[in-house]
């Protein structure tokens, strides 16, 4: 029992550098994914790329000018950023960026970051509950030891080096 609440220390303090941790290890590969977006539908990285805009309501990696930096941004040429950038409201919206208000204006990179540090808050809340239940069952088992011991009721199974 002991030996799972250290373990479960050691996770708890694994999970606090990871927090740390995360916010630099996703601005480097959330770079590498935008410089890949090809903005075609079978491509993963496109197809996530699209999905965060559109579920975290963002654009770019710090804000929607990101997307002048890409690669797909100077192929295509037409001066605008993916659909998925696009703001619910606006139905009319094409990407363009001489419509601004028309696109999320916060990039997705804090959001995804500020997502995975909830999402291991609570694995690291669970770790410390677990870690609670471990101590308060080595607490009850203490307690019975200590009152089984001194209970007169209470008798050896060994007498005289055998057992009874």
């Amino acid at each position: 029992m002991g030996q799972c609440g250290i373990t479960s220390s050691k996770t708890v303090l694994v999970f606090l550098n990871l927090i740390f941790w995360v916010e630099n290890e996703v601005d480097r590969s959330i770079q590498k994914v935008y410089k890949t977006y090809n903005g075609t539908n079978p491509d993963a990285a496109s197809r996530a790329i699209d999905y965060v805009q559109r579920q975290l309501h963002c654009c770019g990696i710090h804000n929607y000018s990101d997307w002048e930096n890409t690669d797909w941004f100077k192929e295509t040429k037409n001066q605008s950023v993916p659909l998925s950038c696009c703001r619910e409201r606006a139905s009319s919206c094409n990407g363009s960026l001489a419509h601004p208000a028309d696109l999320y204006a916060e990039g997705c990179e804090a959001l995804v970051v500020k997502k995975l540090q909830e999402i291991m808050m609570h694995v690291i809340w669970a770790a410390l509950a677990f870690a609670a239940i471990q101590l308060l069952g080595m607490l009850c088992a203490c307690i019975v030891l200590c009152r089984r011991s001194r209970d007169p009721a209470y008798e050896l199974l060994i007498t005289g080096g055998a057992y009874a």
